[in-house]
């Protein structure tokens, strides 16, 4: 069978937080709505929709994600940091024959740019998912393999009876991605390819 790993994007590939705090303090400026922007990037990972929920009343809360999404791309890309092994465990799935599939929450259309920003080009993306819908998306592509930093891509990875590799990067400690079923749990992603390889054999 042909290798397709799945991985998460924020704060599994990427720190997207400088930017989207970023995106939030532009928010708050074009809509004068307070938003705690420093509270808001601890809580990545869920679907926008409910942070702006946070912030906005619900009548205005597909508005505003819209007109975020709009600023995201002025705003978001320029923060943007590779978390660390992350080159070298794309790299590892390639070397092994396998395909790379991003599957994030994030709008897929501001998930390429940022992608583009960093010069990492998956074989396959999909946005716009989250927890059980991520799951969806690996059996779609096949993926028997799913890497992220929070509870909802252990989630997506057990729905898709794919390989749940937790990675201590986000908000949840490795005890915690434990405790919620991940089959392997990584300091961060320079443990990867070492892994990957044990598996494979």
């Amino acid at each position: 069978m042909s290798l397709t790993v799945g991985f998460d994007l924020d704060m599994t590939l990427l720190d997207t937080r400088p930017g989207i705090q970023a995106t939030y303090d532009a928010l708050s400026a074009a809509t004068g709505v307070p938003i705690d922007s420093a509270l808001a990037v601890t809580r990545l990972g869920p679907p926008l929709v409910q942070e702006i929920g946070h912030w906005f009343p619900a009548d205005a809360v597909a508005e505003m994600a819209d007109l975020y999404r709009t600023l995201y791309r002025e705003h978001a890309l320029a923060g943007t940091l590779l978390l660390p092994g992350v080159v070298e465990s794309l790299a590892a799935v390639r070397a092994h024959g396998g395909r790379i599939a991003v599957i994030t929450g994030k709008y897929e259309p501001n998930a390429r740019l940022q992608l583009d920003h960093v010069g990492l080009t998956p074989d396959i993306l999909v946005g716009d998912t989250w927890a059980e819908s991520k799951g969806d998306a690996l059996r779609l592509h096949d993926a028997t393999v799913y890497v992220g930093d929070h509870l909802g891509d252990i989630i997506g990875a057990r729905a898709a009876d794919a390989v749940a590799v937790g990675v201590a990067t986000g908000p949840y400690s490795a005890a915690e991605l434990h405790a919620a079923g991940a089959d392997v749990v990584l300091r961060d992603l320079t443990e990867f390819p070492a892994w990957l390889a044990g598996h494979l054999s």
